[in-house]
């Protein structure tokens, strides 16, 4: 009897390490499986998860938009006073709700090529107010004029033509003029045949941005959607610099398996240049872990504390001779015209920037780009894209309408917060699919590894016990 229940003490035991064994060999395979699944599903060609919602993204994103509506127009006019501004919106608008187009696989170099069409749809339900509501704004054609005719002879036949349209520093215009254009009475009077349609996204719809060429992913899982090639306007036009470099993705995702360590780069057609994200906390989305990247500060630098900026800088005189943080100077990619890109409400930038305009209040929560990011298969599950445009306005005795200027100033013009968060049933999905197998994989994995180590304890404690009295 006392050798029977030795024996059945031992094969518990036994039985018990062979849990503990199999749990700890589960491990290594289970993971091996999952990055294998994992490398399958993110290569970018037809089949795969990732192929399907990169063609056309399967989660609703929004633009909103802030007007500035200045309050002392003539005051600054005449006076080269302090602007003051208040903000109105948001007025929103779906975008990137159209599919990829031009899509071309090219399997020697593992690539795909595509352009993104734009379109943008107002959403009244989501808006302040209508499209129709009315600011006064800055004269985007009149402001132009100074950086597009450095010619004083020139400026002084353009002025008589500013005046003839009674034009002015300031005008109204509707919000959608102000984004999607109209057709400026200056312009329409200048004898050289120009464009006449001006706004802060012209042209926008039926448009498309690109070409864009990215890695698929399929020879290395590393590089999937990095960006090989941009053949688009938007870039700088500088000669191998590389503040014209286009690194990383379009941030729609990124190569699997990512670490809080690792520093996103992507490129991004709006403020025409690549930029970076680096890890600041990590959260739960609808069930899901995700990692949040955000912009660093360091990211809108002066040239002074980063030198990668130095192609955003280009008049000394309005940053103290590039040592002001906060603005990218995006003329080049604009075809000369005076636009400065900054985070809302100059959120990171030096206080003097901030010493000419009454009425922003920068905050971090509310102002700052960041992106969610699933660190298994390197998709984007939420994210909200901020920028403010803003114009570089500078004196000039040949304009009149500018003539009363002390000072140069930098005008925000509008703000803009670009978001998409996946939805409730993309959401089940990617659980089901994705992070509740690799769960239920980890669970079987400690349970076993768990359950085989008590066994095994329990077990050899018994018959030692069990010994220990029969030696006695």
């Amino acid at each position: 009897m006392g050798c029977d229940r030795n024996c059945g003490l031992i094969a518990g035991a036994v039985i018990g390490a062979v849990l503990a064994v199999l749990g700890g060999i589960l491990m290594p395979v289970g993971d091996m499986l999952i990055a294998k699944t994992i490398k399958k599903e993110v290569v970018l060609e037809e089949g795969t998860t990732a192929y399907k919602n990169w063609v056309k993204t399967g989660t609703d994103v929004y633009r909103q938009f802030w007007i500035y509506d200045v309050q002392n127009p003539d005051e600054v006019a005449l006076n080269s006073s302090n602007i003051k501004v208040k903000e109105m919106g948001p007025y929103t608008y779906r975008v990137r709700y159209l599919a990829k187009e031009n899509i071309t696989h090219d399997s020697e170099t593992n690539t795909v090529s595509f352009v993104q069409p734009n379109g943008a749809i107002f959403v009244p339900s989501m808006s302040f107010g209508t499209e129709n509501d009315t600011y006064t704004v800055l004269n985007l054609a009149v402001a132009a004029v100074p950086h597009l005719y450095p010619n004083l002879f020139m400026q002084s036949i353009l002025n008589s033509l500013i005046k003839k349209s009674k034009s002015s520093m300031f005008q109204r215009r509707t919000v959608r003029e102000i984004l999607w254009g109209y057709e400026d009475p200056f312009l329409k009077i200048v004898p050289k045949r120009i464009p006449t349609i001006v706004g802060v996204f012209v042209p926008y719809n039926d448009t498309a941005d690109g070409v864009y060429t990215v890695f698929n992913g399929k020879d290395n899982i590393s590089n999937v959607a990095i960006i090989d090639t941009y053949k688009g306007e938007k870039t700088l036009g500088y000669w191998s610099s590389y503040c014209d470099m286009v690194n990383g993705t379009d941030a729609a995702s990124f190569p699997p398996f990512v670490e809080k360590t690792r520093v996103l780069q992507f490129f991004s057609s709006d403020i025409c240049r690549s930029i970076y994200a680096v890890f600041t906390a990590e959260h739960d989305l609808k069930g899901i872990s995700v990692y949040r990247f955000g912009l660093p500060p360091k990211a809108f630098a002066s040239p002074v504390q980063n030198p990668d900026n130095d192609c955003f800088c280009l008049d000394l005189q309005t940053t103290n001779n590039c040592t002001y943080s906060g603005l990218l100077d995006i003329s080049k990619c604009k075809q000369g015209k005076p636009v400065i890109i900054s985070l809302p409400h100059f959120l990171h930038a030096s206080p003097e920037i901030l010493e000419n305009i009454v009425g922003l209040n920068p905050i971090e929560e509310d102002h700052s780009t960041y992106l969610d990011v699933e660190p298994i298969t390197g998709f984007t599950l939420q994210f909200a894209k901020r920028l403010q445009v803003n114009l570089l306005v500078k004196t000039t005795k040949k304009i009149e309408a500018l003539k009363h200027l002390t000072r140069n100033y930098i005008v925000p013009v509008l703000w803009l917060n670009e978001t998409g968060t996946i939805g409730d049933e993309k959401a089940a999905m990617f659980r089901s699919k994705v992070t509740g197998k690799i769960k239920l994989l980890g669970v079987v994995e400690i349970a076993l590894l768990s359950v085989g180590m008590v066994m095994f304890v329990a077990f050899m404690i018994s018959y030692c016990a069990c010994r220990s009295k029969k030696t006695k």
